[in-house]
């Protein structure tokens, strides 16, 4: 084996985990794999021979190649919003516990919640806090990335924790988060507003990307959010629930074709958040094709 054929061998047995750590960075399944892929062309021109670490080598390179892109987005929008957007969903079926395909895509995801929390933070913050407390990245090889010290790293971790801590409930068992999640859609399906709110926490947040380019429409508060299932239930002939970044959601159907995707967030058995995508560009970028 020539030195191409192993770096391309190596570069493939560590696809999967830069995947991971570029969906995790940037919340985007589309700009992840382009992260990788921009990550394989940089390795590909370098020089080698001297690196001892090659799959912390890639890491150290995705993760750069994704802080870039955070702090581009951060110009892009120069106006600060207080709604956050919304992160791609990993879409997989109810029986994905049994199922060593869909086993690994669970093992890929992390939560929608976790998710939604990461785009509130710095650009340096997020990754300070993927690498070193989900990846579990020494502080001295994180610094050089984010152009800190170790310490000043370290720090960045910690506002990162405090926020991710304050602002991701606990996730009850699988079988609460089902009960609840289907306790909501009969009673939405049903019409019964008193049954909604017995569901629905008073201070539950719905987010939805509804359209390219926009922000997405939030609404807070049992009551307002109740209503709006209903009539949004009575619209939709058709719906299904799916596992969705490990929790679980709701399709909605438009005939045969999706038109929206719910996940949501199970607290002290009530939905504390609903973040739904219903923007059809985005819709048309998930692969559906294993739970549909």
């Amino acid at each position: 084996m020539n030195d191409n054929e192993f770096l391309v061998s190596e570069f493939e047995a560590h696809r999967g985990h830069l995947r991971a750590v570029a969906y995790r960075m940037l919340g985007s399944l589309p700009e992840a794999e382009d992260a990788v892929q921009e990550t394989w062309l940089r390795v590909a021109a370098a020089y080698t021979d001297e690196i001892a670490n090659i799959g912390g080598w890639f890491t150290t390179v995705t993760s750069r190649v994704c802080l870039n892109i955070l702090r581009s987005r951060r110009t892009r929008n120069e106006e600060p919003s207080e709604i956050v957007h919304l992160p791609d969903p990993i879409v997989t079926p109810l029986h994905s516990d049994d199922d060593p395909e869909s086993q690994a895509l669970l093992a890929d995801s992390v939560s929608v919640a976790l998710l939604v929390v990461l785009e509130t933070l710095t650009p340096s913050e997020r990754l300070a806090f993927v690498l070193h407390d989900l990846f579990a990245m020494p502080f001295d090889e994180v610094a050089p990335i984010v152009g800190k010290t170790p310490a000043a790293a370290r720090k960045l971790a910690s506002r990162a924790r405090v926020r991710v801590q304050g602002g991701t409930p606990r996730s009850p068992q699988p079988a609460e988060q089902r009960r609840v999640v289907e306790a909501f859609l009969a009673a939405a399906q049903g019409g019964d507003l008193d049954a909604l709110l017995r569901v629905l926490d008073p201070d539950v947040v719905l987010r939805n990307d509804s359209a390219p380019d926009k922000q997405p429409m939030e609404l807070v508060g049992a009551q307002q959010v109740g209503r709006g299932a209903i009539i949004y239930r009575r619209a939709k002939a058709r719906s299904q629930m799916v596992r969705v970044n490990g929790g679980f959601g709701v399709l909605s159907f438009d005939g045969d074709a999706v038109s929206a995707i719910a996940a949501f967030t199970v607290a002290d058995g009530r939905v504390v958040a609903m973040n739904i995508i219903s923007d059809p560009e985005r819709l048309a970028r998930i692969d559906f094709s294993e739970v549909v």
